[in-house]
């Protein structure tokens, strides 16, 4: 599969039925993703679908090309209360791959009037890091290194890129938290902590 046109074609008929109008009748209100949460279908079996680490869609082992299916793939993505993701529409669920998060966060920008810190993600979505959409460090095994993550909607999350990240590495402040200094990221009335101050002091000795 080379331009992701054969993707629609081994789904069943009531997803191929919504893939063709989905363009013009989305689910959802204002062009926002369906509104999956609500829906409780039946499960039909796992696609050969994966998203892989970098954000990339690929279908049968070729990657979807063709934006306009990622983002309506996207807009119909759900993760269950086991962690599993699942394609959803209001009649079947097939459940897909996702090998680390369902996104990745490309852009990051700062409101300068209320210090709120906005993210992109590679599907358009902007949110505003905050009460619904915090943020979270990992520790990435391979480079001893902090991976932040920041939820998008219904347990969706996306990955900061290698740029985003050193963007919001200059945004690190310094406050008191639980009681003793920490380094964070501060977004509107909200503080991440990243770091105690006394683990970094230490690790320079």
């Amino acid at each position: 599969m080379s331009n992701g046109a054969s993707s629609i074609e081994t789904l069943s008929a009531s997803m191929q039925a919504f893939l063709e109008r989905a363009g013009d009748e989305r689910l959802g209100k204002n062009g926002e993703p369906a509104p999956v949460h609500l829906w409780d279908p039946p499960f039909c079996g796992a696609l050969d679908m994966r998203i892989a680490s970098d954000g990339t869609w690929h279908y049968e082992g070729g990657r979807i090309e063709r934006p306009a299916l990622v983002l309506l793939f996207a807009s119909i993505l759900r993760r269950e209360p086991d962690g599993q993701h699942s394609l959803v529409t209001p009649v079947e669920r097939y459940s897909i791959e996702v090998e680390d998060v369902a996104f990745s966060a490309v852009e990051l920008e700062q409101d300068n009037s209320s210090g709120q810190l906005l993210v992109r993600t590679n599907m358009g979505e902007i949110v505003a890091l905050g009460d619904g959409h915090d943020l979270r460090f990992v520790e990435d095994q391979a480079s001893g290194g902090l991976k932040p993550y920041v939820h998008i909607r219904n347990g969706l999350e996306a990955l900061m890129t290698r740029p985003v990240a050193y963007q919001l590495l200059d945004l690190v402040v310094e406050k008191t938290h639980d009681g003793e200094p920490w380094l964070g990221i501060e977004s509107g009335n909200r503080f991440y902590p990243v770091l105690p101050v006394q683990q970094l002091k230490e690790a320079d000795v």
